[in-house]
């Protein structure tokens, strides 16, 4: 559809550019630093910035600024409003009493995974997950799996702007590791982490593609360490949450 530009308010984009800007930055951005991302003045930054710390959507601590959980409040409601992945979500549902575990269903925003459905399992994790939950997604299986499509010379750029830290003894943190691992995902259709982002859990994921074959989210299984070894995983596993996978690409495309 062709839009007339006079019909588009360009303070209300400038705005939305500032929230994905402090999206992509979770601890925060100065001033300066917000104006120089966003190519703007201080002065106009500012009153972007100080607009949505008065709306409720950003905060200010000391000189930087961060997003308030208020906007992921916004996005939960979209999320569990979506009707397609509330349809979806028996297919995980299946493949999550197979093997009486927890089964997820991911997309990429920004540097992160956020959660689009979650079926729990019986036993427990001491992660806590929800539908609207971000995680990093260079140390996650749905998110090695989701950076997987990516070309290489986006997927370089991506992991060299993104916030690494280690968050276990075995996490993968230099960037050229972590883009070989990620090759190897594109190459064999799923992803396995073995403890990387919390002693005691591994997971296993596979793509979700469309009609295209590009990669749109990842669902996956996670299990505490001492249930599944990776091998098992591979095993057993895989092979039903690859058939979740078709079945879930199956019904999007009748939608």
């Amino acid at each position: 559809m062709d839009t007339d530009q006079r019909d588009i308010v360009g303070s209300l984009g400038k705005g939305l550019a500032v929230m994905e800007i402090l999206a992509a930055h979770p601890s925060g951005l100065t001033l300066t630093e917000m104006a120089a991302r966003a190519d703007m003045t201080r002065a106009g930054a500012r009153r972007f910035l100080l607009t949505l710390v008065d709306a409720g959507y950003a905060i200010q601590e000391d000189r930087r600024f961060l997003l308030s959980p208020r906007l992921l409040a916004v996005a939960r409601n979209w999320l569990q409003g979506s009707s397609l992945w509330t349809y979806a979500e028996p297919f995980l549902r299946d493949v999550a009493a197979q093997f009486n575990e927890s089964s997820s269903a991911a997309v990429l925003s920004g540097e992160d995974i956020v959660y689009v459905a979650r079926i729990p399992g019986r036993h427990i994790l001491s992660v806590a997950l929800h539908i609207g939950t971000r995680l990093p997604a260079w140390c996650t299986s749905m998110g090695r799996v989701l950076l997987s499509d990516m070309p290489p010379a986006d997927l370089r750029a991506f992991l060299a702007a993104a916030r690494i830290v280690a968050h276990t003894p075995k996490s993968l943190t230099d960037p050229m590791d972590l883009e070989a691992e990620i090759s190897q995902v594109a190459r064999q259709g799923y992803a396995i982490i073995d403890e990387e982002l919390e002693v005691g859990l591994r997971s296993i994921a596979v793509p979700v593609r469309d009609r295209a074959r590009k990669v749109v989210a990842a669902i996956n299984i996670s299990t505490q360490s001492s249930r599944f070894t990776p091998d098992q995983m591979r095993r057993h596993i895989l092979p039903s949450l690859r058939q979740a996978a078709r079945s879930i690409e199956d019904y999007f495309a009748v939608q």
